[in-house]
């Protein structure tokens, strides 16, 4: 079939099994388990002999649909669908190391991430090595014999920073070790991963792809360019799977194991998300752009982020990887914590909440809020002061948006 456009693509991905009633959307299985017609046949199953849903913890016809669809969208080997975006890290990290074992990763991630990895990972042993990624050298100096991945945000919340994917893509190489993208702020429709070297793709799809905050998910994604007998933790899995040795390990052992399955109803919204993911995210950027000459222009407004705006140190890096769509969230100063406060609470469109790339624009203290339970050392060093302020564009008219800036701004 001749190759088709990103929102055509999402219309046309052909379900797994023929629909005996000719559905044009996804019918919503919800149920827990699956008959088979004989004894014999389920114990093929169980030996993977014979494909077929079994019970809904592991694979279910829905969530199996949108795990195909997003596999055609992102031109991947394979796709698996979890219940978070966090869910998506921690498989993922979890199948590719063991005790003992060390990640390298950025020193500006999310709050949740880093807290992750930093917290919660190091208790079953698994150090993670935080550095500045932007420095070939340091990166260097942080890898050793027991280093697996390196772990980076493809533009890091809520600094705005883009990484050199090129670069990280090439170190990897050298030492064997897998790239992993949290690809959460920039879908699949404005960032091709494998095109650029990553391997493996973890995304929360309760942002974007949800389709405007309608459910909670996430997604791992497998790029099929890595060789996983260089990773001590999956070499044993390529005898029998190949080049599906990633994906398997983490379907039959991490993620069945940990019960961190997508439900099939988060699924089918998040099917429809993807269908007007392109509409949505064109919508949001212009309504950046537009914001961004706006609030550069303000005299109460000291600093604006955005690497979308040709003004931006990162915009050639964004169009080199993003097409010049970055996402759609920008940060902004104003003069103390105490004018950000009193900002928020005069906003009357643009809405107070720790979201993402809801259909409704949302406002976010980070100092305050995210990054609450981080040390004022941890909040220096990842690049949070209390004078920020997280946008996460919306697609309302553009100038309701500005004018409700405009009003919170006076007095």
């Amino acid at each position: 079939m001749k190759k088709t456009g990103f929102t055509t693509t999402a219309l046309n991905v052909p379900y797994a099994k023929h629909d005996p009633h000719k559905a044009l959307q996804m019918p919503l299985y919800e149920s827990v388990a699956y008959e088979f017609e004989s004894a014999e046949q389920i114990e093929a199953n169980f030996r993977g002999e014979y494909i077929a849903h079994v019970y809904s913890r592991t694979a279910s016809p829905t969530v199996e649909y949108f795990e195909l669809k997003l596999k055609a969208l992102t031109q991947s080997s394979g796709v698996i669908a979890v219940s978070s975006g966090m869910a998506a890290i921690t498989n993922t990290i979890m199948a590719l190391t063991k005790t003992g074992d060390n990640i390298i990763s950025g020193n500006r991630l999310f709050g949740h991430s880093f807290a992750l990895l930093q917290n919660t990972l190091s208790e079953f042993g698994l150090e993670t090595r935080f550095c500045d990624l932007s420095s070939e050298e340091e990166i260097e100096k942080h890898i050793d014999k027991n280093t697996r991945a390196i772990y980076f945000e493809t533009v890091t919340n809520p600094q705005l920073d883009i990484a050199d994917i090129e670069m990280l893509s090439r170190v990897a190489k050298k030492h064997g070790l897998v790239l992993v993208a949290d690809s959460t702020i920039t879908p699949p429709n404005v960032f091709s991963g494998g095109k650029f070297g990553v391997n493996i793709e973890v995304m929360s799809t309760t942002k974007y792809i949800s389709g405007g905050a309608t459910s909670f998910g996430g997604a791992i994604v497998d790029h099929g360019n890595f060789d996983w007998n260089r990773n001590p933790n999956t070499a044993s899995y390529t005898e029998k799977f190949k080049d599906n040795a990633f994906l398997i390990k983490v379907r039959k052992n991490v993620y069945r194991n940990t019960g961190g399955s997508m439900a099939p109803q988060t699924a089918r919204f998040q099917i429809q998300g993807l269908d007007i993911l392109e509409l949505r995210v064109e919508k949001c950027y212009q309504n950046c752009l537009a914001l961004g000459e706006f609030m550069k222009a303000h005299p109460r407004i000291k600093k604006v982020s955005y690497p979308g705006l040709e003004t931006d140190e990162r915009y050639l890096l964004a169009q080199k990887y993003f097409n010049g769509i970055p996402g759609t969230i920008m940060s902004f100063e104003l003069e103390s914590k105490a004018a950000c406060y009193t900002f928020m609470n005069k906003l009357q469109i643009i809405r107070r909440a720790t979201n993402l790339n809801d259909n409704k624009s949302l406002i976010i203290h980070p100092h305050s809020t995210i990054y609450a339970e981080f040390t004022e050392e941890e909040r220096i060093a990842a690049c949070i002061n209390d004078r920020m302020m997280r946008l996460s564009v919306g697609i309302e008219n553009v100038a309701d948006i500005i004018a409700d800036i405009e009003a919170a701004l006076k007095g």
